[in-house]
This record gives C-alpha cells, structure tokens and sequence, in this order.
C-alpha cells in the first residue's frame, strides 16, 4: 500500500517507534530512524523487510538538528510522505519538586519537536497533496496523573497541535491525527516497573499488575505491533477523511 512513500519515524530505535516503522515498512514505504541505543539492531530488523533504511541521530531537542535530519531525508528520498512524531522522555516529581532542566527537555523533546518536525514536512506534502502526520500522543494527553505535570502537558499539547494542523490541511490531501496509548512495555514504562518493584519489595510480576490495576481496566498492555497497525490504518485510504482525532488505544482508562 505504501510503496514509493517515505516515512521518517522520530525515536524508532526502539519500542513504539520502532514497531511502527516495522508496521509502515511491511506496507512498503521507505524508513528514516531516529533515536538512540541498539541504531544497529533498528536497522537491521527494518532492512529485513525489504525497505530502503536512513538513519539519522538528530537530538530532539534541538531545532537545528531536527532541520538537518529532515533535509537529509528529503535529499535521501525526494520528500518525507509519513511523519510520526514519537520521540519522548519521562520524569515524574511533584511540581514543587520537578526540576526546571527536566520540565524543559520534556517538553523540548516531547513537543516541541514535533512542532519543528511538522513545519518542515508541511510544505512537501501540500506540494503533493498527499502526507500523514501522526503524533503519538499518549492517553496522558487525554487525562492527567499525578506526579507527571511535563508529560501531561506536553502531549495535551501534542494533542492540541494535531487538531490545529488538522483544520489547517483539512482541504488538502494532507491528515494529522494523533495515536494515544495506555500502558506499553516498552523500555520507559519497564523502568517505572522496576521502580515499583524495588520500592515495595515485590516481584516484577506483582509490580505489573498493580501497575495496570491502577489505570488499564483491561489489565493487558497494549503492543508496539497493535499501535503500529493503527498508524498504518491512518495512512490508508479508509482514512483519508480521519482528521484530528486523538485515538486512544489504552484497554479502558479514558473510559473510567
């Protein structure tokens, strides 16, 4: 469905990034992967699925890099076709007690990028009257906990900036919508696991499930593969008139 596109996945290295850019290469299109870690691996296991694979180790954080990586992607392939905005970071402390140097990287990387990530990828993809922007959210950028107030905001905000540049391509072939998933097990939410394990002595086991007790009525995590399906139904023609929607994807928790 998706040959000849490119698509260039922020923070694919890994996790949610990189089971999305595996969904979007078995349909064919070309990948661009960023992020850090096991870059080797990423490559690798994209590559097997028969796609052209770019890579580029831009820090998301920063506008100039991101504007490099985004011009090296083009000059790579023409234009990028399918942006997924997924790169993000974590802490959790209560306001009074959040670090001012965090709150900033959040929400640097969390939001802001996807904001410079998007005006870059714009123009092309109006210019061709065909693009998606998908933002990976969370269902933190639906409702809030407790001790995250950076990441909450941040994807509120990512939430809020998909319907902004939804009514703004809305004439156009050009879509934005936003995939907001519960808990995954992905490398960021393994920590907060381990976390809880050692700070009440329990096993892992007993950690994951008070862990999806407290929110996931399904009490399973949703897959890097189920969200990867999504962003591929958002790129196919049954969803050509899907405009700024935040899907949640979370087994229950928006629902309580």
């Amino acid at each position: 469905m998706l040959k000849g596109k490119t698509a260039l996945v922020t923070g694919s290295t890994s996790g949610i990034g990189l089971g999305i850019a595996k969904a979007l290469a078995r349909q064919g299109a070309n990948i661009v992967l960023n992020g850090f870690g096991d870059v080797d691996g990423a490559r690798a296991a994209v590559e097997a699925l028969g796609v052209e694979v770019f890579y580029h180790g831009a820090d998301m954080s920063q506008p100039t890099q991101i504007e490099d990586m985004m011009r090296a992607a083009a000059e790579r392939f023409g234009r990028v076709d399918i942006l997924v905005n997924n790169a993000g970071i974590q802490h959790v402390a209560p306001v009074e007690e959040f670090s001012v140097e965090r709150w900033d990287a959040i929400i640097a990387i969390n939001l802001s990028s996807a904001f410079h990530t998007t005006r870059l990828a714009l123009p092309a993809m109006k210019a061709a009257n065909w693009g998606r922007i998908i933002n990976v959210a969370s269902v933190h950028g639906l409702v809030a906990s407790a001790q995250k107030s950076a990441y909450v905001a941040a994807k509120h905000g990512l939430v809020g900036l998909t319907k902004v540049v939804a009514l703004e391509t809305a004439t156009t072939g050009v879509t934005c919508n936003a995939i907001c998933p519960g808990w995954v097990l992905t490398p960021l939410v393994q920590k907060q696991v381990d976390a809880k394990a050692a700070a009440l002595g329990i096993s892992n086991e007993e950690a994951t499930r008070l862990l999806l007790g407290e929110k996931e009525p399904s009490m399973q995590f949703t897959t890097p593969e189920e969200l990867g399906e999504l962003a591929v139904f958002f790129c196919s023609p049954a969803a050509n008139n899907v405009r700024g929607v935040a899907w949640n994807m979370d087994g229950g928790w928006a629902a309580q």
